[in-house]
């Protein structure tokens, strides 16, 4: 199973968007599923469902600063290269799902805060969201830069 497949079928189990990409990769960062879980957890929804940023392009954005990230004060050349990395990424992403903007790729018309309540896991919800993809996706190219900087 890739990383993309792994990903996409934790979002069927029950994780958010954040949490499916970065549990996939969880292995790689040295953490286990449950702390990579944790830790990316309110991402979802576009960050706490305010339908921002792509909660499974945050997940992106987690991993790639745990595995290429900077941790010095004032290290301006650690910054663009993780900045740099991320806007290789964000572009992919773009181009293959058309946005990075969690409400643009759902579909909805109001920019702010939605509901804190998620909704219920039902066949339903699964057939009108395009998220499982969207994951994959997010996952996918994930997997593919990390293969190639090998």
């Amino acid at each position: 199973m890739t990383r993309a497949e792994k990903a996409k079928a934790l979002f069927f189990e029950g994780y958010n968007c954040s949490q499916a990409v970065a549990v996939a990769f969880a292995d790689l960062m040295g953490l286990d599923e449950k702390t990579a879980a944790r830790f990316v957890s309110g991402f979802g929804g576009g960050m706490g469902r305010l339908r921002e940023v792509c909660g499974s392009f945050s997940g992106v954005v987690f991993v790639l600063s745990v595995l290429y990230g900077y941790d010095e004060k004032g290290d301006n050349e650690g910054k663009k290269e993780l900045y740099a990395r991320i806007q290789i990424l964000a572009k992919r992403f773009e181009e293959e799902n058309g946005s990075l903007v969690c409400r643009e790729l759902l579909g909805l018309k109001t920019k702010g805060a939605d509901s804190p309540i998620p909704e219920a896991r039902t066949p339903e919800y699964y057939k009108k969201r395009p998220c499982p993809d969207i994951i994959y996706s997010a996952a996918k190219i994930l997997e593919e830069y990390i293969k190639e900087g090998e």
